[in-house]
């Protein structure tokens, strides 16, 4: 049977159908609409406008470390109110606006918002910060050292504004946000976006507030998430794209291919080794 089939069909006519016919099965198994790829779907040439989530300006809590920066026409006196700054230049060099992937966690410098929501600074003793805005706070304090600075500026920044991505993303990591403001189309571009195999119509967002947490479901096909309450996410937020069915058919097709493709190179190992 296989000797008279040989003499029909070359070797290599035989080895390229049988490859064909495996890469078509992987090809075909694996196909995935591209409806479920896009965002903010819409019909075409249709216009529409939303109207957007509102801004989220964070509050300090307890917990937070704030950097405290305070300059005044007298350099040397604002240097006793910075204690950290050598450390800070020393650890990571100059200061930079670049929203940067924090892994492992690094150590900060700055002062710890205790549970009573207070920082104690040099010469001017315990601050009330919590509840507070980072404008708030550097007013507050810009304030109180008018008593011992001429002119002081006060630049203050919360370093506890983490988010972390995790799931069918590019690049999952626990990232620090320097401006404290991002969007949760922001944070998956900064993660290299949801991967081909991951659910877009089923992101998770944890997010953690007055002692609960909160568990939603954001569908990026949807126009609507520009006004979801969790388009601006908030300190410690967990973005989590699950992965689809593709992601799980090719975990297995990788393990119900295999056979066929060792019994198709041993069919074509006989074919060959009857020439």
């Amino acid at each position: 049977m296989i000797s008279s089939l040989t003499s029909v069909i070359k070797p290599q006519r035989v080895a390229g159908i049988l490859i064909s016919i495996v890469v078509g099965c992987w090809v075909l198994t694996g196909c995935v609409s591209t409806k479920r790829l896009s965002y903010f779907q819409q019909e075409p040439g249709k216009v529409d406008t939303l109207a957007l989530a509102a801004r989220y300006v964070p509050s300090i809590q307890p917990g937070d470390v704030l950097s405290v920066q305070v300059s005044s026409l007298n350099p040397e006196a604002s240097a006793f109110f910075n204690p950290y700054m050598a450390f800070a230049v020393a650890d990571r060099g100059p200061a930079t606006n670049t929203i940067a992937s924090t892994t492992p966690l690094p150590s900060v410098n700055g002062y710890l918002v205790d549970d009573a929501g207070m920082i104690d600074l040099p010469m001017i003793g315990k601050v009330n910060v919590k509840g507070k805005t980072v404008a708030q706070t550097k007013d507050l304090l810009r304030e109180s050292l008018k008593e011992y600075l001429k002119e002081p500026t006060v630049n203050v920044r919360n370093q506890n504004f983490r988010i972390s991505v995790m799931g069918e993303v590019m690049r999952p990591s626990l990232y620090t946000i320097p401006n404290e403001q991002i969007t949760l189309l922001e944070a998956l571009s900064l993660s290299g976006d949801v991967t081909i195999y991951g659910r877009r119509d089923n992101v998770l967002v944890i997010r953690e507030e007055n002692g609960k947490r909160t568990f939603s479901r954001i569908d990026l096909t949807r126009r609507d998430l520009f006004t979801s309450p969790y388009y601006y996410l908030h300190p410690n937020d967990v973005v989590y794209v699950e992965p689809g069915r593709v992601r799980a058919a090719t975990a297995d097709r990788a393990n119900q291919l295999l056979p066929i493709a060792l019994s198709a190179l041993s069919f074509v190992a006989i074919i060959f080794s009857r020439f």
